[in-house]
């Protein structure tokens, strides 16, 4: 059963707690996501990685048109892991999925969309003149660099990993992350 949240306020009213609640998690999650998204997160930021890194010499200039391709690439992708994931409850309840349970499977695997959000705010910026082009890429590059990198220190806090496993757990996301983005590259050209 999906809830619906109504607000009765005046405009400029400050919200009441509840809501304040709901938006502060809203953008917890947001930003730093829970222990059930690391996955989606690092699979998200690959793939926006890779879509940046593959085209961005063929939207020298077009860089709206990068960042779109790059967006809905990553929607494309959630929509298929939720849809993926739903045909494998289904058969593995024995039964067609309820919309709410449906909900919980596209909640989890929203950090594929969240992921792509700095990276093409980057390219954004750079397509409203607010940066320059390379300085654009290079910005995405380094945002998602910094998401792997943290969502490797994440991984090593809720395994509560030591520090040289903390710093092997992040070399080893960055490492095995960016092969794969360069693997996609060299595919696409």
């Amino acid at each position: 059963m999906i809830r619906r949240v109504t607000v009765d306020a005046e405009p400029g009213a400050v919200p009441a707690p509840n809501v304040r609640r709901r938006l502060v998690t809203f953008f917890t999650r947001l930003l730093f996501g829970d222990k059930e998204t690391i996955s989606g997160a690092v699979y998200g930021t690959i793939i926006i990685l890779a879509v940046i890194a593959a085209e961005a010499r063929g939207y020298e200039g077009h860089m709206w048109q990068l960042g779109g391709l790059a967006f809905m690439t990553a929607v494309v992708l959630w929509l298929a892991h939720v849809y993926a994931h739903g045909l494998g409850e289904s058969i593995r309840e024995g039964r067609r999925l309820t919309a709410a349970e449906l909900i919980v499977i596209a909640r989890r695997e929203e950090a594929i969309v969240l992921s792509s959000v700095p990276p093409v705010c980057a390219i954004i910026a750079g397509s409203s003149g607010l940066i320059d082009e390379h300085s654009a890429y290079r910005l995405a590059t380094a945002l998602g660099i910094l998401a792997l990198t943290f969502q490797g220190i994440r991984y090593a806090k809720l395994e509560r990993l030591s520090f040289a496993g903390t710093m092997l757990s992040i070399a080893f996301n960055l490492t095995f992350s960016l092969l794969i983005v360069l693997a996609e590259v060299w595919v696409a050209h």
